[in-house]
């Protein structure tokens, strides 16, 4: 595929720019988040190369992907506030530093983004597994399923995050 070229999308950047930054600050009711999700819309559109001739409904393009974005953003902060949350359960002597922590964030984030769209008890096991490092006997005990069970769901899960491991 042939990516379209530079003055299309610089066209196509200021036709819509100030639309789509307006419509994001609606629902994040923050500039400097609203104008990150902006840039970060206008970079998947120049991730995916499409031309922007083709694209029928400009708006309705730009916005999908800014609310999957920002839907993105409310998970990975959710994801971090309970992150942190654990972490001020810890004796300051065991906390990580703040550079591990961003570090762990990160992988956390990414672990979130593989295993995006399996079924929550598939998605529980794995974490309790992972992260709690409880055995397939407790996670079957804790989530009331079979030992079988439980490994059947590993192994689900561990094909998910293979898969998507190209997208990490």
């Amino acid at each position: 595929m042939q990516p379209p070229s530079t003055s299309k999308l610089s066209f196509f950047f200021s036709d819509h720019h100030r639309w789509l930054l307006q419509h994001i600050q609606r629902y994040l009711r923050n500039h400097a988040d609203a104008e990150d999700t902006a840039a970060d819309t206008f970079c998947q559109l120049l991730t995916a190369r499409v031309d922007p001739d083709g694209i029928e409904q400009p708006r309705a393009y730009l916005s999908t992907i800014a609310r999957r974005l920002i839907f993105d953003r409310h998970r990975r902060r959710k994801l971090e506030l309970a992150y942190l949350e654990r972490l001020s359960l810890l004796p300051e002597a065991l906390a990580p530093s703040p550079e591990e922590q961003a570090l762990l964030i990160e992988a956390l984030v990414a672990i979130d983004r593989a295993i995006d769209g399996l079924p929550m008890p598939v998605k529980a096991a794995f974490l309790y597994s992972q992260l709690d490092g409880l055995s397939y006997v407790e996670i079957a005990r804790k989530l009331e399923l079979s030992e079988r069970t439980v490994s059947r769901y590993m192994k689900q899960a561990l094909r998910q995050c293979y898969l998507s491991e190209g997208a990490l």
